[in-house]
């Protein structure tokens, strides 16, 4: 049975615009793909809130995951606080894995998010979840919760966002996706 490890942001501090945190959205965004990850046969584990970063790395990296996703929302710079929008999906550059995995969520995630024209894949060697788990990694920033309406999507779109993620996940496993 193929297994994944979600890892949903444990970053408690990143407040959105109009209330909650990046940690809550994107743990109802983990919860919300639990069913549809085991309706596909698919097993997975999650890192847990209070671990840190590294923690989370190397909890990742104590068994084999066929796949490791980060689920993140955005923020923009101070200086541009609330003007941004869009979904980014961040992939190490060197593994063609991880890309085939970015390229897969690009691909379901860009026709349910608000402005589909305004997803864009991102390599990245900087990104510690990406560079140094032992799974195929992608990090999605699913949109940004510092502007009012990308934040608003976010919540008013956690199943959308869920199915999509999951779809995903089935699609590169070659495994059949099924509803919960």
């Amino acid at each position: 049975m193929p297994k994944i490890y979600l890892s949903p942001s444990a970053q408690e501090f990143n407040r959105y615009v109009d209330g909650g945190t990046e940690e809550y959205y994107m743990n109802l965004v983990a919860d919300a793909m639990e069913p549809y990850l085991t309706a596909s046969g698919i097993d997975f584990d999650r890192n847990q809130r209070d671990k840190t970063l590294s923690q989370i790395i190397a909890d990742s990296n104590a068994q084999d995951y066929d796949l490791h996703l980060a689920i993140h929302s955005n923020a923009s710079p101070e200086s541009q606080a609330g003007q941004n929008t869009g979904a980014q999906i961040y992939y190490y550059p060197t593994s063609k894995k991880g890309r085939r995995f970015a390229e897969i969520i690009l691909g379901n995630y860009a026709p349910v998010y608000r402005e589909p024209g305004n997803t864009k894949l991102v390599p990245s060697s900087s990104l510690a979840e990406l560079k140094r788990t032992k799974a195929p990694a992608v990090l999605i920033e699913t949109a940004f919760h510092d502007n009012p309406d990308d934040a608003r999507w976010i919540r008013d779109n956690i199943d959308n966002i869920a199915r999509s993620l999951s779809k995903s996940v089935a699609d590169y496993l070659g495994v059949e996706f099924k509803e919960s």
